[in-house]
């Protein structure tokens, strides 16, 4: 008898509803981005989209905050920093993925690939591109967070550190996206310039 009873319960348990956890909020997203060891590009773009669904969620309470809250003045420095490193995490990844379509240096062995190597730039160049938007992001949530630079959130130096390295210059993505770009184009011009008598 009892048996059976316990056949029937395991028979049935498929049918009982599981309960899952629903994610809501920015800082539940965060945690679910995650740097990898290696940088394949369907990692980075699954961390990519984590940080990207972050930005559009709401914060959670502040009990549920990435670093100790005590006043909304703290509160409110907490929202700017976070957003200005999402924002400092995505320029970084699109970095990386652009990466991995950048030919560094065009050889001249690499000729009989001249189109599939000129597609892989332009894709490259896409995502630098997209970068741009991003680091006009975290710079307008730098000054933000710069003007109430007296809070301190010790939870969360490494924001506040990136927050001062923006606003004193010493972090310029927009010079770096700019140094990849010019290079690219150098390399697109000699992709170009192959013909059938380079290789």
């Amino acid at each position: 008898m009892k048996r059976a009873a316990f056949a029937l319960l395991l028979a049935l348990l498929p049918l009982l509803p599981v309960s899952a956890w629903r994610i809501l909020y920015k800082e539940q997203y965060y945690k679910l981005y995650h740097e990898h060891f290696y940088h394949y590009p369907d990692d980075t773009m699954e961390s990519i989209h984590y940080l990207e669904e972050a930005m559009k969620a709401d914060f959670a309470n502040p009990l549920y905050a990435m670093a100790r809250i005590t006043n909304t003045t703290e509160w409110e420095r907490y929202r700017y920093l976070f957003n200005l490193h999402v924002n400092l995490r995505l320029i970084y990844l699109y970095l990386t993925l652009g990466s991995k379509y950048d030919k560094q240096i065009a050889y001249f062995y690499n000729a009989p690939w001249q189109r599939q190597n000129l597609e892989s730039l332009e894709t490259a160049e896409q995502l630098y591109r997209v970068a741009y938007r991003y680091w006009e992001e975290a710079r307008k949530w730098s000054a933000r967070a710069w003007a109430m630079r007296t809070v301190h959130l010790e939870d969360v130096q490494l924001w506040e550190d990136d927050c001062w390295r923006i606003e004193t210059g010493d972090l310029d993505y927009r010079e770096i996206i700019d140094e990849q770009l010019t290079r690219l184009a150098k390399v697109r011009a000699t992709f170009e310039a192959m013909d059938e008598k380079t290789y």
